[in-house]
């Protein structure tokens, strides 16, 4: 048992999180939709999970800043409507439909909630704490039996190697900081160290566990007024009905009524209860099952890549995030507390069921490797003549020997089990059609290459409220598709620039070619020497500025 504050008193940790997240996270109630992805920044900056793991390298947001020109094309982008149509829908909805004296009244809700997951309950939250939504009916369908508890830490649980980096955030003892980051490539040709003073802040951000996350989100949906129910089951079929201009239904009939005449969407679940909802949210992830019944195609692809992500232990205490760049993918280490980090190492896929299965000795004689003179010589702070051209735009940095390459702290020990996922791209053609609406993974999925899966599903979480929020206060129904199309076209222009960037990282990192290295290096030289730019790439990744895009 480790002796970190993370693992020793969950009780206290689990409040100092919840107050941090009163404090902070639901500050993106307040969030305007235009706004909605820097101030997720700002708020809960390089967001990070083992799903969606790996640490973000500052320096990708610098090559979003010249996207900004593409902006208003991007922001142009609308989705024709299409019917709601899947045939489980079909059949169970033809079978009801002529006799509604034959159904079984379920409950009614507001808003169903598919997927009880960080997105899914920060979306319940952030609706439970905004004045007009405040009062809403809310049923959260997961079919984690942890959801049922109070509390999903205990004392003695392994250290959990799915994790998240918070910036710019109230910080609380369970939460564990990191004042610098190195990242580099295998060629040796380049680096690029940030550090908090650089920016003149404290550190560069906080990492907390994800179930000490997740914990508190539910902790926060079971303490707050809004009426919710969970459900401890998963959903098997989804029937919506066609508008009915009938008069004779109004908002007081009952829920079967209000079905059979199109106002009410119709959920069944396994275990054979069944309930009514205004508006159904997919938040369960990139294999949805809302997605699939609600018929949304996607786009995407498999990357012939998996993660492998665990929990380790030094000799000594690690306060600095690590990511280098390897012919087959990028290994990270982000520290989480005393002498723990987390590992997110990318592969292809028979490299990793061998790592997977290996011995214990063996893994960690391995990611040392990796993460020492394996595959390539370490970078040299004189590569370019001492940043040669940059030299001049230093500014008021002095290079001294923080400034220079170091090495990771060898890894002694593992303090977890691994886990091992593959990795695609997937993104849904619709985000939302009559009464269905896709948030988080079921909406997009991307490359964990900086770790902004769950980053962008807050993001849909905050602007969906507020989309909820605006229908609610102007007498809309927030099953209408118009309503919900005024999510989708906020926030799939910033999802798809995320996800294209991404995607050409993965690809640009995947390349062993001379002439590609020796741009890589230059970038990584441009960031590690020109001062202003280092300046800005920090503030930006923390949200103390706002990205050019989104401007």
């Amino acid at each position: 048992m480790r002796d970190c504050v993370i693992h020793n008193n969950a009780d206290q940790k689990l409040n100092k999180t919840e107050a941090a997240l009163r404090m902070d996270t639901w500050s993106l109630d307040c969030i305007s939709a235009q706004q909605c992805i820097p101030r997720i920044g700002q708020i809960l900056f390089s967001i990070i999970c083992a799903t969606e793991s790996g640490i973000i390298p500052f320096w990708i947001i610098s090559s979003m800043i010249v996207a900004r020109k593409f902006g208003p094309n991007v922001c142009r982008l609308r989705i024709p409507w299409r019917p709601f149509s899947t045939d489980a829908a079909a059949k169970s909805s033809t079978s009801n439909a002529g006799n509604p004296e034959q159904e079984t009244e379920g409950e009614q809700y507001d808003v169903a909630i598919v997927g009880g997951g960080m997105v899914g309950l920060a979306l319940a939250c952030s609706l439970a704490s905004r004045p007009l939504t405040k009062h809403l009916n809310i049923a959260i369908i997961d079919s984690n039996p942890a959801l049922g508890r109070k509390h999903l830490i205990k004392k003695d649980d392994l250290p959990d190697p799915r994790i998240l980096v918070l910036g710019n955030m109230s910080r609380s003892n369970d939460m564990r900081i990191f004042d610098k980051m190195q990242v580099w490539d295998y060629t040796g040709l380049g680096f690029t160290k940030y550090n908090a003073r650089d920016a003149n802040k404290e550190v560069l951000g906080c990492v907390v566990e994800n179930k000490v996350l997740l914990s508190s989100l539910l902790s926060r949906v079971q303490d707050t007024d809004v009426q919710n129910k969970i459900y401890p089951s998963r959903l098997n079929s989804m029937s919506i009905l066609p508008n009915s201009s009938s008069l004779e239904v109004d908002s007081t009939s009952s829920a079967t009524a209000l079905f059979t005449h199109g106002r009410l969407a119709k959920l069944e679940l396994e275990d054979g209860n069944s309930l009514y909802a205004k508006l159904v949210v997919g938040a369960d992830g990139g294999k949805s099952r809302v997605r699939e019944l609600a018929g949304f195609r996607t786009t995407g692809w498999n990357y012939s890549q998996n993660a492998i992500i665990c929990t380790v232990e030094h000799a000594m205490e690690n306060h600095c995030a690590w990511q280098r760049f390897l012919p087959a993918g990028p290994i990270a280490l982000l520290p989480i507390g005393d002498k723990f980090s987390n590992i997110v190492w990318t592969m292809n896929p028979k490299e990793s069921s061998e790592f997977k299965s290996m011995s214990e000795d063996d893994f960690l004689k391995a990611v040392n490797h990796a993460l020492d003179y394996g595959y390539g010589p370490h970078p040299k702070s004189s590569v370019l003549g001492n940043a040669g051209i940059f030299s001049w735009l230093k500014g008021n940095i002095t290079v001294s020997a923080k400034d220079c390459f170091e090495v990771p702290p060898k890894v002694v020990k593992l303090a977890s089990e691994r886990m091992a996922f593959p990795l695609s791209l997937r993104h849904a053609n619709d985000y939302a059609s009559k009464r269905v609406v896709l948030i988080g993974d079921a909406a997009h999925t991307v490359h964990p290459l900086a770790g902004q899966g769950v980053n962008l599903g807050f993001g849909d979480a905050s602007t969906l409220s507020n989309v909820i929020s605006e229908g609610i206060a102007v007498g809309t129904d927030i099953g209408e598709v118009s309503l919900l199309k005024k999510y989708e076209a906020d926030r799939k222009p910033a999802n798809v620039m995320m996800m294209a960037v991404l995607d050409g990282f993965q690809k640009a990192y995947s390349v062993d070619f001379g002439p590609l290295n020796i741009l890589r290096a230059a970038a990584f030289h441009g960031a590690q020497y020109i001062s202003p730019l280092k300046t800005s790439i920090i503030s930006y990744a923390s949200g103390q500025q706002r990205l050019p895009l989104f401007s």
